[in-house]
């Protein structure tokens, strides 16, 4: 089992990995950010193409869609031929078909495993995986999404189905950690405790544990990053984008943009996305 990318996300699942039995292959461009997962029991390679060269599977777990190409280029030739890849990257879907036809090129074994969760849910082996892909192949890496996963949901058959469904996922995700924010400082602003709209909504229909994890850092003003400020963006951006195309409206994910951006502009960027909550 390799991991390529050992970020928040990918340094998260190696762990879980581990915890499970698997022996675990790590890389990362930044060798420092892999080093330390050889205490966890990991090999740690030197470049992409030794991680993959005894690999049955290969998690990419990297940032954005030119990571992915450039990995792909470097270590697709060196893996086993019956190698399973597992494409758990956010990159949107231009990314995705690009990342498709390159697989094709290469003749490898493709399918998708998009992680919804943050930095704990991945070390905890409690991440809900949206997968897609052949079934055939999808039972095939079921061991692995069962060690990093509490539940996996079926996206479809074709890769490019899990993209669409992290998406619409990262979308609620965007929205409802700025909407916590907003009514927060509505409450603020107009006299009262905001901690008393967290009260107003626990235990009622609308409420959702995500508004109180995130709605409680915001109140704190601690942002230890679970799920980067500027990682979300970069989300958000993907969001428009496979929106636009597929002629769906983008007004609410415009503003979301807008007020992700002001947090950003103000030094959140590399904070958890509950920071969004200072734009307000």
């Amino acid at each position: 089992m390799t991991v390529l990318g050992t970020g928040t996300m990918g340094a998260g699942v190696a762990k879980s990995l581990l915890r499970e039995g698997h022996e675990v292959t790590v890389w990362n461009r930044s060798a420092d950010k892999a080093r330390p997962l050889a205490d966890d029991g990991a090999t740690v390679a030197t470049d992409a193409a030794a991680a993959v060269q005894h690999a049955e599977v290969v998690l990419l777990t990297l940032f954005d869609t030119d990571a992915v190409v450039d990995v792909l280029e470097a270590a697709a030739g060196d893996a086993p031929t019956d190698a399973v890849w597992v494409q758990s990257s956010t990159v949107g879907t231009d990314g995705t078909e690009t990342i498709v036809q390159l697989a094709e090129k290469y003749g490898i074994t493709l399918v998708e495993a998009m992680m919804l969760g943050t930095k704990a849910p991945a070390e905890q082996g409690k991440l809900t995986m949206l997968a897609a892909g052949p079934s055939d192949q999808l039972e095939a890496i079921d061991p692995v999404l069962d060690a990093i996963g509490a539940k996996t949901v079926r996206a479809g058959e074709r890769v490019g189905d899990g993209t669409a469904l992290k998406l619409a996922a990262n979308a609620w995700i965007a929205s409802i950690t700025a909407a916590t924010a907003q009514s927060l400082a509505i409450a603020r602003a107009l006299g009262l405790d905001p901690a008393l709209f967290l009260d107003a909504i626990d235990g009622t229909a609308s409420d959702s544990p995500y508004a109180h994890t995130k709605g409680e850092a915001m109140l704190s003003g601690e942002f230890a990053p679970q799920f980067a400020l500027d990682g979300l963006r970069k989300d958000i951006g993907l969001i428009g984008e496979a929106a636009r195309a597929a002629g769906v409206s983008t007004v609410l994910v415009d503003a979301l943009d807008r007020v992700y951006a002001q947090a950003s502009a103000e030094g959140h960027g590399g904070d958890d996305i509950a920071a969004v909550g200072t734009a307000f």
